[in-house]
């Protein structure tokens, strides 16, 4: 990869992932499974996990529509205090493979709840497999490696 191709494929990724990060900012959730492919990977585990090996998530899905379905349940079924999410999305590490880029982007959540009350939520990274789809950058597989193995009862909202 060139280093003008590089930059290109950073400055991609970065883009999909504050275009991700805004569509469930902005409580547009049922924006969120189209940024991924239809056969696909999302799930959230914890670094004690990946580090010992357990394939375990918190939430685990394996196709864009069991994504929607998330979404709807969260619309209709799921009870929950509301909330916010605000993510801070750093600069990813992005690199070609085989498949498409490989790409690992640090992030931090603040939930702000109704009463106002804000707490830093969650740290972590992604770990994302990506494909060009057409000219669009899409999720093959994103792994949200949370920094704690604490996990709050209130994730509702993806990350």
């Amino acid at each position: 990869m060139t280093a003008l191709s590089a930059a290109e494929t950073i400055l991609r990724v970065a883009g999909l992932n504050a275009a991700y990060a805004a569509a469930i900012d902005d409580d547009r959730l049922e924006d969120w499974p189209a940024f991924f492919l239809d056969q696909c990977l999302y799930k959230i585990t914890s670094a004690d996990n990946i580090r010992d090996g357990n394939e375990a998530g918190i939430i685990y899905a394996d196709s864009r529509a069991m994504l929607a379905d998330r979404v709807l349940s969260i619309r209709r079924a799921n009870v929950f205090e509301r909330h916010s999410y605000r993510h801070i999305v750093g600069m990813p590490v992005a690199h070609a493979s085989r498949d498409g880029i490989a790409a690992e982007t640090p992030f931090v959540v603040v939930r702000t709840m109704r009463d106002g009350r804000m707490d830093l939520f969650v740290a972590g990274r992604y770990c994302d497999r990506l494909v060009d789809n057409g000219g669009r950058l899409q999720l093959r597989e994103r792994v949200v490696i949370c920094d704690s193995s604490r996990f709050d009862t209130l994730v509702a909202i993806p990350l």
